[in-house]
C-alpha cells in the first residue's frame, strides 16, 4: 500500500471495516510512513472531537463555496 491507498482507506481503517489483508498492508505502510501515521492520528482525533457535536446547517452560499472548494482541492490533490 502507498500513501494514496492510506488516504482512500483511512475511513474504513478507523471504522474497523477493512479486509484483514488490506488492514495489514495499511498498518505496515503507516508503521514506516510518518506522514500517514500523523494523518491517521489527526483523523482519529477529529472524529473523536466532532462525534458528539450537534449538526449545524450552513447557509446556502457557504455550503456552495465549501463544496466548490472541496471539489477543486480533491481534483488537484498532489500525488504522494
Amino acid at each position: 500500500m502507498n500513501c494514496d491507498g492510506v488516504v482512500r482507506s483511512i475511513s474504513g481503517y478507523i471504522d474497523n471495516e477493512l479486509e484483514p489483508t488490506v488492514k495489514h498492508e495499511f498498518e505496515v505502510h503507516t508503521a514506516d510512513c510518518w506522514e500517514c501515521k500523523v494523518l491517521v492520528e489527526q483523523t482519529r482525533n477529529t472524529v473523536r472531537i466532532f462525534f458528539d457535536c450537534d449538526l449545524v446547517d450552513l447557509p446556502a452560499d457557504a455550503r456552495k463555496r465549501l463544496h466548490e472548494k472541496l471539489r477543486k482541492n480533491i481534483g488537484h490533490r498532489p500525488s504522494r
